[in-house]
């Protein structure tokens, strides 16, 4: 059995508990032909654990107008639970029966495996996730990152509960992070010690297990050709996204990759909107996608437009690219882009339920504590040189994915490749 670490962070707030369990895995898990496991798995976590069948369960947690659910990502599953103080000794253990003693009734299951196939049928109607999964399909191959955590839906069409039922018996061998954050008792750690499932799963000594990531997520072999994916949607827009995979999150070039992403896709001063929204106004939406992962994470510039304007959005967007690794950003552009950094970073930890869950991925990604603020710390150091440089290094092999009208992507694609 792996110890599940634990952290308190105590905040002032209105009475309010937020519960956080960050369980290493996700999606990246999944195996061939079971694409969408670690989904239903996660869904079924708040159906039934311990003591309680789904009814009763749902009745616990709705009796105190709480709110519990389980999400799956790429790099792990988060269980989440807020509640007020006064129930949080009631409601807590619950967390810890979903990881030791989680149902998986075959009924739930059933049921799950609907809704998450119905989920991604409606995104086939999507312009956007249809070009996003027909990206990373092009950027991943065979890595884990290659699908959706919700699955393929030849996949999940397939699965029983005996693909299941083993994933969950494993889940209290896996490495976990549970964070509890805003008001609470302030002898909650030694009654939790004291209380059960967290007597079996918390270590005695209430140290911190340091975990071993020596998994190598690494995104091998990109293609160099510069790849294209073609989405036929007859409709009257085009989604245009290029990018490729490049850092782990806190690893070397993340924090100037992130500058990078606030320059070009953050808020309307940023360089995407300003170019292609103001000046030349042929998108309808612009925006840089560079999310957290444990892995190389997708570096993507995407666009939104028109048939008529298509090309010449593919055009700006190829520009704006090229010249992050081309041209120096000025000491004003330089700046701004720090002020958002810091603003997204104040914006992400507003409530007690955000401090929970940011402080339960960090430790997650096996990250410090204080990484956070170590970083607010370490883009005042980086100049543009080190944008640019960044960039070089991460910024040279953009894929591309097109979805839209057949003879439209055509046209775009042949454009990309001369």
């Amino acid at each position: 059995m792996s110890p599940l670490n634990l952290a308190l962070d105590q905040l002032k707030s209105p009475g309010v508990t937020a519960a956080k369990i960050w369980i290493r895995g996700g999606s990246r898990a999944d195996r061939n032909g079971q694409k969408g496991v670690h989904q239903l798995l996660g869904s079924l976590l708040s159906r039934g654990c311990g003591p309680y069948n789904n009814i009763d369960l749902a009745d616990l947690v709705e009796g105190c107008g709480a709110g519990l659910r389980c999400d799956t990502y790429e790099d792990g599953l988060l269980i989440s639970l807020k509640c007020s103080h006064s129930d949080a000794y009631k409601l807590i253990p619950t967390l810890g029966w979903m990881i030791a003693d989680p149902h998986i009734e075959p009924d739930q299951l059933r049921l799950e495996k609907e809704l998450t196939l119905q989920a991604l049928s409606r995104q086939k109607e999507n312009s956007f996730h249809l070009a996003f999964d027909g990206w990373r399909s092009i950027a991943y191959k065979d890595h884990p990152y290659s699908h959706d955590p919700m699955g393929l839906s030849e996949d999940l069409q397939t699965l029983e509960r005996d693909e299941v039922l083993p994933l969950a018996k494993r889940l209290k061998e896996k490495d976990a992070e549970l964070v509890i954050a805003g008001t609470f008792p302030e002898d909650l750690r030694e009654q939790l010690h004291q209380t059960e499932p967290f007597n079996m799963l918390l270590p005695q000594k209430g140290a911190r297990c340091i975990r071993n990531t020596s998994e190598n997520w690494k995104v091998k072999n990109i293609n160099t050709n510069s790849e294209v994916f073609l989405q036929a949607q007859e409709t009257e827009q085009i989604v245009i996204m290029l990018g490729q995979p490049t850092v782990p999150h806190g690893s070397k070039d993340d924090l100037a990759l992130r500058l990078l992403s606030c320059h070009f896709g953050s808020g309307m001063s940023s360089r995407l909107f300003k170019l292609l929204r103001e000046k030349y106004g042929v998108a309808y939406e612009v925006g840089v996608y560079y999310p957290v992962r444990e892995g190389d994470a997708p570096f993507l510039l995407h666009a939104s437009t028109s048939e008529d304007k298509a090309l010449h959005t593919l055009q700006l967007l190829k520009e704006v690219w090229w010249e992050a690794s081309n041209t120096l950003i000025s000491d004003k552009e330089l700046n701004l882009a720090r002020a958002k950094f810091s603003g997204q970073l104040a914006h992400g930890s507003q409530t007690v339920g955000q401090r929970a869950e940011r402080k339960a991925q960090l430790r997650g990604l096996n990250l410090s504590d204080d990484h956070d603020s170590k970083s607010l710390f370490e883009v005042e150091q980086i100049n543009n040189k080190d944008l640019q440089l960044a960039a070089s290094r991460r910024l040279i092999f953009p894929l591309l994915s097109l979805c839209g009208p057949k003879n439209t992507i055509h046209t775009l694609a042949t454009h990309w490749s001369e």
